[in-house]
């Protein structure tokens, strides 16, 4: 059993890695052991060459991986014009694996039409195009929870990542089958691939 160290750029990534699903998942799946030493660099500006290694080097020492995966955003805002780009500005000779989510991560969650559903009690709920939309993934699902009929919002994004994998059934394999959520479907595969 390969044992998989992460470090991720916030709470709806430290979440989804730290799930009793996702740990179920890869062990089942593609033989890896996901460590519970899920260290979260507090945004995207720490994940940068200059302090990522701060983080994995926390992570080798209170974990002891042996395979090294960070989980970034694609934050438009920070003027990064794409995934090759800012996975060299992540750098890092130590790490196995880096995966960019487009725009962020929560837009994975837009991909899980199922999960989405169940949360908004819509079962008409549908989303071409996750990775896309007009706004940032968190703030499109903040919108969604206020226009629906049940729901007066997600509450606080850590209550919401929470709530939403483990009462509302999130799944990242789902999100990516998804046709339109191409960087969960990367995910997904690269972590498959570590196992060796």
């Amino acid at each position: 059993m390969v044992k998989i160290g992460f470090v991720v750029e916030g709470i709806s990534d430290k979440k989804l890695i730290e799930s009793a699903a996702f740990k179920d998942w890869a062990k089942q799946e593609c033989g890896l052991e996901i460590l519970d030493e899920v260290v979260d660099a507090g945004g995207n500006r720490n994940m940068c060459s200059q302090k990522i290694g701060i983080y994995v080097e926390k992570l080798m020492i209170q974990a002891k991986p042996d395979k090294i995966v960070v989980l970034a955003d694609l934050d438009p805002e920070d003027c990064v014009p794409c995934i090759t780009e800012r996975k060299k500005i992540i750098g890092n000779k130590e790490i196995d694996l880096v995966v960019i989510a487009r725009k962020a991560m929560e837009s994975w969650f837009l991909a899980d039409t199922q999960a989405m559903r169940k949360w908004l009690e819509d079962e008409n709920f549908q989303l071409e195009k996750p990775e896309e939309t007009d706004e940032m993934p968190w703030d499109y699902i903040k919108k969604l929870g206020k226009n629906s009929k049940k729901q007066r919002g997600p509450g606080s994004k850590k209550v919401f990542a929470r709530k939403f994998i483990r009462d509302y059934g999130f799944d990242v394999c789902r999100a990516a089958k998804h046709p339109n959520c191409p960087s969960s479907q990367y995910f997904i595969n690269k972590l498959s691939e570590l196992a060796g």
